[in-house]
């Protein structure tokens, strides 16, 4: 069972930039799809971005294609978020998530798919 800890949040300028990183550990990092979700205050958990075991697929949300980059190092069993032009509306707490249910390069948009979460990060955007 692969254990998630997410890093890199905080306190950031409207405008700024941000990488979170999310380090794995207890299972073979390359067997698991990983999600990035977001949660606002008052508001439900929404996906932000995925990728694939060996990272040849990834998706994001339409709405956050263009500021929002997802890799992988499988090497450091670590996923990144990168995140640019910071706004206030991109506050929340940010959850890595993994998930070994699928083959091949499917990629799940859902939270329901993921059995595996960290216990997230803030990031608090400043205006």
């Amino acid at each position: 069972q692969v254990q998630l800890v997410e890093s890199g949040g905080g306190l950031v300028q409207a405008g700024g930039s941000l990488r979170l990183s999310c380090a794995a550990s207890g299972g073979i990092f390359s067997r698991y799809v990983m999600g990035w979700f977001r949660q606002a205050p008052g508001k439900e958990r929404e996906f932000v971005s995925g990728i694939s075991r060996i990272g040849g697929t990834t998706t994001s949300r339409d709405s956050m294609k263009g500021r929002f980059t997802i890799s992988r190092d499988n090497a450091k069993n670590t996923v990144y978020l990168q995140i640019n032009s910071l706004n206030a509306a991109d506050t929340a707490v940010y959850y890595c998530a993994a998930t070994d249910r699928n083959g091949g390069t499917y990629v799940p948009l859902v939270q329901e798919a993921y059995d595996y979460w960290g216990q997230g990060t803030q990031v608090t955007v400043s205006s």
